[in-house]
Order: structure tokens, then C-alpha cells, then sequence
């Protein structure tokens, strides 16, 4: 029986490459994003990868379109193996402004996207019994940041999301893994003029995601300068210093 995996955020970064690791060991891939244009492409490489692809075109906030979306998804032949509730977005607080417009859409995206992707696969991996969900943190979830508060706000609830639902449903041979990367070349950096250290290539962050996933871990913060200097600096670092690298 083929495997399956769905991805949300599937057409550039981290999604897209996860796309094309899975197409080469010859699963089923589910692409969903908003912009179909790209998920097209991204299917036709995973065609010439060896993989097969369906593109669904859904903005994650939107819990009937994602529900429906993962029940056709789970109709197709073959055995749900790993989700990834990857679609995320960043931005500034714009705390200056005088409206919640900013940061609530940074929340609506990262945190209700997460829920509307991962809680409709749950009844059917329950009565499968087995199934691996990888949800997309960030090393910013361990200090909240001075102006992007909402986005390291987002993935500090996602990871505690992860840790009560893989409890919750250990029975169910049903595996959560947090995933906390630091800088992966991708839109959402690559036109970002800050200090991006340790930044890693987009196809070496999927490969080292992809093992963290099949292995089971609960939560994996990589690469390994981030989880042993600027992991404990952001979470034991006095105010004053964290002010100095991230205004």
C-alpha cells in the first residue's frame, strides 16, 4: 500500500522541498497551498521525482475548506503516514499602529492553520492506529521578540500544542514532532536584511526534518548552533541583551 503525505505550505521553502523528498521515495503527496500557480509546478516535479501529487488551492484559516480538503485527501487509495502543518507567515507587530490587523493575522495563519490542518486527520489515524505528525515551530518560540511577538507567540503555542496532543494519543501509536529550525533559506528570508547565522540550504533542513519525523523525536531544534548557543542565550539571557539583537 502507497503511503501518503499531506503538506500544507507546499509551494516554496520548506514545503515545497519535503514535496520532492517524499515524490523520490515514490509517495503520495498532498500539496496544499494558496497559490495554485506554484503547487502546479511543484506536482509536476514531483511527477518527474517518481512520486505521484493531488494540489489543493485552500488558505489554511478556513476550517471548512481544510476539513474537506483532508477528507478527500483521506479517500484516496493508500495509508496516511505523515502530515506536516507546515503553512506559517511572519511579520513586525506593528505595535505603533493602533490596530490588531498585523498581528492577528500572523496568529489566525500560525495557530488556527495548524489546528485546521492536524485535528481532522485525528479519528481517522486513531482508527488506523498510526500515523506521524510533524507541526512547523521555530527556535523563536523560546523568548518572545521585541516587535514580532505575535509570530514567536504563534510557534510557542503550536509547540505546546504538539507536546498535550502526543500525550493525549500515545496510545494510538500516533507520533508528534515540533519541529524548531533556525534560519532556512526560503521567501520568507531570503529577502530579509538581518543577520541570519547558521542559516542552513532548504533541501539540508528537509533532510534533517525528514529523519527527526521518521524517528519519532518530540521536539528537534536544529541546526545544533542554534540548540545549544541561542536556544539557552534567548532563554536565560537578561532583557537587556535579547533588546540588542532584536530591535
Amino acid at each position: 500500500m502507497r503511503k501518503k503525505v499531506f503538506i500544507t505550505g507546499a509551494s516554496s521553502g520548506i514545503g515545497e522541498y519535503l514535496a520532492y523528498a517524499y515524490a523520490k521515495q515514490g509517495c503520495f503527496v498532498g500539496l496544499a497551498a494558496r497559490r495554485e500557480d506554484r503547487l502546479t509546478q511543484v506536482a509536476s516535479k514531483c511527477f518527474e521525482y517518481g512520486g505521484d501529487a493531488k494540489c489543493y488551492s485552500i488558505d489554511v484559516t478556513n476550517e471548512k475548506i481544510c476539513k474537506n480538503t483532508i477528507e478527500d485527501f483521506i479517500s484516496l487509495p493508500g495509508e496516511v503516514d505523515t502530515i506536516y502543518a507546515n503553512a506559517g507567515v511572519g511579520g513586525t507587530d506593528e505595535l505603533s499602529s493602533g490596530s490588531s490587523t498585523a498581528m492577528n493575522r500572523v496568529l489566525l495563519t500560525n495557530i488556527l492553520g495548524v489546528t485546521n490542518t492536524v485535528l481532522p486527520f485525528i479519528p481517522h489515524l486513531k482508527s488506523q492506529r498510526s500515523g506521524k505528525i510533524a507541526v512547523i515551530s521555530s527556535v523563536a518560540s523560546f523568548r518572545g521578540l521585541s516587535h514580532h511577538s505575535a509570530y514567536s507567540g504563534s510557534k510557542v503555542a503550536v509547540r505546546n500544542f504538539c507536546q498535550g496532543w502526543g500525550n493525549a494519543l500515545h496510545k494510538y501509536n500516533i507520533s508528534f514532532t515540533t519541529i524548531c529550525p533556525g534560519f532556512i533559506a526560503s521567501e520568507m528570508t531570503d529577502d530579509k536584511d538581518i543577520p541570519q547565522p547558521f542559516k542552513l540550504k532548504t533541501d539540508v533542513a528537509v533532510d534533517k526534518i525528514i529523519r527527526a519525523v521518521e524517528r519519532k523525536k518530540k521536539v528537534f531544534v536544529f541546526p545544533w548552533q542554534m540548540k545549544f548557543i541561542t536556544v539557552p542565550l534567548m532563554k536565560w539571557g537578561p532583557d537587556w541583551l535579547i533588546r540588542k539583537f532584536s530591535m
